[in-house]
């Protein structure tokens, strides 16, 4: 079976950017090659590290802030101790480019996908450098004095928020998730990271155009340094969700649950929250409550058979979810995935989104499960049935909405993948 066919938009970015750097490499190539090459390498070789110490970060954010304010303050640089540059857009993102390919073969190598990060990054340094370099060779910018570094923080403002949109743009394009969502979490990413990129990038530009290139090493450790950490918190929560996931498996290994049931809620309540629009925290809540909806049944006696709960008496469920919600809150996870989980067995009108997505999914597992070819419509019957009292009615349309962009998946590459990599064949 051919691959399926990428998005018009991913193509239209990636061509966008390929067609830009080919356009500056043979500009650059053609004018005799690099000018001022102390200070392109001095900034490429920051790139480079940028670039090589970047990791995974989610849903596209910024994976190599030092790379970024690196790549930016060239595009923004006027002057190198003192002395007017004369470099210009295309000398720019040739070294950006080639410094940030340098920088991207350990990832390469790993199987790491990189084109959607190289597009970005050519596509934003070309903004801001088109912003810049133009008119401050021709000496629009001269004598403006304090001005002049407000002008700096307001084009890495604005090749800030078009970071933020095309980054938007691409998961959308990838993953059909609701744009808007998407958007808003990259604008709070921008507002964390991305401010300290836009500082670090308007002040090492400013200080090498006083100091020179020595002022490169003492701005850019700082953000460094805190690239590092950002490294370090991104795996403790990785251990963390691994952690939350041996706990959900408690009651399978127990015998309570059938083998893979949490985690197929989790991946599918997940995929419903990003089609409802819930922020990146609230999808994590959502996603914890999903592991651990059934740790409650770790208190009866007698396990439910195959651990359907969805058909028990509305007490007895009530009973499980409080139990599950007290075992929560003792395994040191935050109160609202335990208030979550409290809350699974509540009259519909009362719950929170998380709760109303988890219940809905989980009853649409509990009935497919062996239900054969013809399971999923009549559980999506059975569930739409039940809006009237039990389950969400927009909880169930997206839930259909999803499902519908699942199976378009399935047809084209054999496999459903979810928003954290988990997939069924």
């Amino acid at each position: 079976m051919s691959a399926p066919r990428p998005p018009f938009l991913l193509t239209l970015v990636h061509a966008c950017a390929a067609l830009l750097a080919a356009v500056c490499l043979i500009g650059t190539l053609g004018s005799g090659g690099l000018g001022e090459r102390g200070t392109a390498l001095a900034f490429g070789a920051l790139v480079t590290l940028g670039e090589l110490t970047r990791w995974t970060a989610a849903e596209g954010r910024e994976a190599a802030p030092l790379g970024a304010a690196a790549a930016l303050s060239y595009a923004l640089l006027g002057e190198n101790g003192g002395h007017p540059t004369e470099h210009g857009v295309a000398q720019v993102l040739s070294v950006v480019l080639a410094a940030a390919l340098l920088g991207s073969v350990p990832h390469i190598a790993r199987g790491r996908p990189v084109l959607d990060h190289l597009a970005r990054r050519v596509l934003t340094v070309g903004f801001a450098a088109v912003c810049f370099q133009p008119l401050y060779n021709q000496g629009t910018f001269h004598g403006w004095g304090t001005a002049y570094a407000l002008l700096l923080l307001a084009i890495l403002t604005l090749t800030a928020l078009c970071d933020a949109l095309l980054a938007a743009a691409l998961a959308h394009s990838r993953t059909r998730w609701p744009f808007g969502p998407l958007l808003r979490d990259q604008l709070r990413a921008t507002l964390g990271i991305g401010s300290a990129v836009c500082a670090t990038g308007a002040v090492m530009a400013l200080a090498v155009a006083v100091a020179g290139l020595w002022a490169l090493p003492v701005f850019s450790l700082p953000l460094l340094l805190t690239q590092m950490s950002l490294r370090r918190y991104a795996a403790v929560r990785a251990t963390y969700r691994q952690t939350i996931a041996s706990l959900a498996r408690a009651t399978e290994i127990a015998g309570y649950t059938p083998a893979g049931h949490a985690r197929r809620v989790a991946a599918l309540s997940r995929e419903v929250g990003r089609d409802l629009g819930l922020s990146g925290a609230e999808l994590t809540v959502l996603e914890y409550a999903a592991l651990m909806h059934d740790i409650g049944q770790l208190s009866l006696v007698d396990p439910v058979p195959a651990g359907a709960t969805a058909v028990l008496p509305v007490e007895e469920q009530r009973r499980i979810a409080l139990l599950g919600g007290a075992v929560v809150r003792q395994t040191g996870v935050s109160p609202q995935v335990a208030m979550v989980v409290e809350r699974l067995a509540d009259p519909c009108p009362e719950q929170p989104v998380a709760a109303r997505i988890v219940r809905a999914v989980n009853a649409y597992e509990e009935k497919t499960r062996d239900a054969g070819p013809g399971g999923p419509l009549r559980a999506l019957e059975e569930l739409r049935l039940g809006t009237a009292g039990d389950y969400a009615p927009e909880v169930v349309g997206s839930l259909a909405r999803v499902l519908r962009i699942q199976g378009a998946a399935r047809g084209a590459s054999g496999r459903v993948v979810t928003g954290d990599g988990w997939g069924t064949v």
